[in-house]
């Protein structure tokens, strides 16, 4: 039999006429990225290269997954983010997680904390615990951990700019402890040039800022072994607006630039490649995050082999990272976002995630109260326990319709990489503008076409309904920044400021060498010197970054 001639016959005989009853469907599908859709997918002819594309799980390109059990020999991490107001308020939110069945934390720090104030800088006024836990010090860091045996739990920090420091503090709360860093398990964002791209929480320019993640790397690859020392995000390259082709090739190509810094560093590949992670966002059109995820674990396994020269089979391996997407949450029937919320978990899982948040339905409109989150982590447990999912390795695997999407997304992301490649990589084409504008039409483009009602959005442009919400959930206390004010100024009166004054002199003098700044870091966060204070030093010597103006 030709199979491509009984297809053709098919579609000329059977497809057609049928199509002929539905005039209201459009005649073309594409997932959001512009992929077409065919109708039908038979086995195309024999492959032979089988093996490059798909291997087997645990092996080379990785494309079914990064361990050859999958979820049949453990189960994702279920790590639900959080962190708000005070260092106290978010412990107790963390032990309540942990109670209900989550395996690792999240930490989400406030928006002064990202960029490098204390809390009682006047660029804090107002900002203090509002989206995030508030980290000026060691004291809050032990506060944040208390009770918390750092041995026996693994913690995601997102943070990028000042992301050292925050390691450094995590690193002495775990001392103090008992618990030496090579125990520590953990990621921390580290990722900075997703945020010139599309977050937006930077300090400094490009090339200090490469330097704080390459010290970062090298650290850690000699004292916290079992640390991921980068998440590099594509979650929030989405969250701006991007396409999934974009996403993953986007976020690769920023990988590129980090292997490429540290090989220039004089790291050999092989010695940090294995503490990389990445951080992926899953959105609505569930097969094609489906693909994305196994073509990102493809192309980044031919990068590190073919490209970098890794000969390490761990150095080959894209371990990710998963949130749900909460650009796709509406504040508009709430509700409906634990609908979308488990179809894209289903997602992350059939992907082959090693961790994942899943959104609360009510962040759209407040910080999550405890039982949205209990809801979103109980998403994870259904999915885990109830499914079946999980119970096979890469169940999707073969499907022609996920092969066929793999392939395209591999394709499209690679040639965004060439790209890339030519105008001299990741920080060139974001200095261009070039990254940040590929972003920005892609939302224009989804924005428009739900305005024009060609994209339905349950709930907002379709199936409505009349309801009233009052927002007045989980707001956060004045209070908590007149506290953290108060808890600053007692710690500056008792700690030894001529200490003080000497380590940061001294942290300006090496910020302007070459020396690792970690074990640096580490020495003034013990000597209770803040957050605010060692940015502060940093801004002194190497300047603020200040994006382009494209008119």
């Amino acid at each position: 039999m030709d199979l491509q001639k009984e297809k053709k016959r098919w579609e000329d005989e059977t497809l057609k006429p049928a199509l002929k009853r539905f005039p209201e469907r459009q005649p073309e599908f594409h997932t959001p990225s512009g992929i077409p859709l065919p109708p039908l997918f038979v086995p195309p002819d024999p492959d032979p290269d089988y093996a490059e594309k798909l291997g087997f799980p645990g092996e080379y390109p990785f494309t079914r997954g990064v361990q050859p059990s999958m979820y049949r020999g453990r189960f994702w991490t279920m790590r639900q983010y959080a962190g708000y107001a005070s260092a106290e308020e978010s412990n107790r939110r963390y032990r309540f997680l942990l109670e209900k069945g989550q395996t690792g934390l999240s930490v989400a720090f406030d928006l002064p904390t990202q960029i490098g104030y204390d809390a009682d800088d006047p660029m804090a006024q107002g900002e203090v615990g509002k989206v995030g836990v508030s980290i000026c010090s060691l004291e809050d860091m032990q506060l944040l951990f208390r009770d918390i045996p750092l041995d026996k739990v693994s913690t995601s920090m997102t943070i990028n700019a000042p992301a050292a420091v925050l390691l450094a503090l995590y690193i002495a709360v775990a001392k103090r402890q008992g618990v030496e860093p090579r125990q520590l398990r953990g990621t921390i964002q580290n990722d900075i040039l997703k945020e010139y791209i599309a977050r937006g929480t930077y300090i400094f320019p490009p090339q200090p800022s490469m330097r704080l993640i390459t010290d970062v790397f090298r650290y850690c690859q000699e004292e916290v072994p079992h640390w991921n020392t980068i998440s590099i995000s594509g979650y929030h390259i989405r969250e701006a607006g991007s396409t999934a082709v974009q996403e993953v090739a986007f976020t690769l190509a920023n990988a590129i630039a980090y292997v490429q810094a540290a090989v220039d560093s004089g790291m050999d590949v092989d010695s940090f490649a294995d503490q990389l992670s990445f951080f992926f966002n899953a959105h609505n059109n569930f097969l094609e995050e489906v693909a994305k995820f196994r073509a990102a674990r493809r192309m980044w396994a031919k990068i590190m082999r073919q490209r970098f020269g890794a000969q390490n089979p761990r150095s080959w391996m894209l371990r990710f990272h998963t949130q749900t997407g909460g650009s796709t949450l509406t504040a508009q029937q709430p509700e409906n976002n634990v609908v979308r919320v488990a179809l894209q978990a289903l997602a992350a899982v059939l992907g082959g995630t090693q961790s994942l948040h899943t959104n609360s339905m009510d962040e759209a409109l407040w910080l999550p109260t405890e039982k949205a989150v209990q809801v979103a982590l109980r998403t994870q447990q259904i999915i885990a326990h109830e499914s079946g999912v999980a119970d096979s390795i890469d169940p999707l695997a073969g499907s022609y319709l996920i092969e066929y999407l793999t392939d395209e997304i591999e394709l499209r992301a690679s040639e965004y990489i060439r790209k890339i490649d030519a105008m001299g990589g990741a920080l060139a084409a974001i200095q261009q503008g070039y990254i940040q504008g590929e972003i920005q039409e892609a939302a224009y483009q989804t924005q428009r076409a739900i305005e024009k009602g060609e994209q339905v959005v349950v709930g907002v442009n379709a199936f409505q309904v009349e309801e009233q919400i009052q927002l007045d959930q989980l707001k956060v206390d004045p209070s908590i920044e007149a506290g953290q004010r108060a808890r600053l100024a007692a710690l500056r009166q008792q700690r030894d400021n001529q200490r003080v004054h000497e380590l940061i002199v001294h942290l300006e003098s090496a910020a302007k060498g070459s020396d690792n700044l970690l074990p640096l870091f580490i020495t003034c966060v013990e000597n209770d010197v803040t957050l605010g204070e060692i940015c502060h030093a940093l801004r002194r010597v190497w300047g603020e970054y200040q994006p382009p103006v494209w008119v």
